[in-house]
């Protein structure tokens, strides 16, 4: 079981999915099998979202994978986990959400130079379909000029 210093997990299909606002980044908390599987890049944030509940901000549906030498103290893998704002920033955020159409969505998970886990988390707002088309072409269009630059 290999430990990486350098752990990044990214939701690479948020900014494809939400147009995004504004970013901020929070602390977790999280129980020790939690950290030592994130220490091992065994999450997924992909499906997750944020939300407000008692005026607090909790993370929803994120993954984090057993911790495999865990015993009978192991995590639940999918549970909520509360995220660490001051309170200015909560009552900016929670202000902002009520706005129609916009939700809170973690970008990337990492482990900073301290040994914390943070989270980048942004207010988006989800984007149409003709947003989304216009994202491919632009996409093609650039992989199509880098092959044509790498080839001359």
């Amino acid at each position: 079981m290999k430990i990486e210093k350098t752990v990044r997990i990214l939701n690479k299909r948020a900014r494809f999915e939400y147009e995004i606002l504004e970013e901020i980044e929070a602390g977790m908390v999280l129980t020790g099998t939690e950290i030592k599987s994130l220490r091992s890049s065994k999450a997924s944030i992909t499906e997750s979202f944020c939300q407000f509940i008692d005026g607090e901000l909790y993370i929803i549906n994120m993954m984090i994978d057993e911790y495999k030498l865990g015993t009978f103290y192991n995590h639940k893998t999918k549970r909520e986990r509360k995220l660490l704002l001051h309170k200015r920033e909560l009552l900016k955020f929670e202000k902002k959400l009520k706005d129609a159409g916009n939700t809170m969505i973690p970008l990337k998970l990492y482990i900073n130079d301290a040994g914390k886990a943070k989270i980048i988390i942004a207010l988006g707002r989800g984007k149409k379909l003709f947003d989304k088309r216009e994202a491919i072409k632009d996409r093609e269009n650039k992989r199509n000029l880098d092959r044509i630059l790498k080839k001359s």
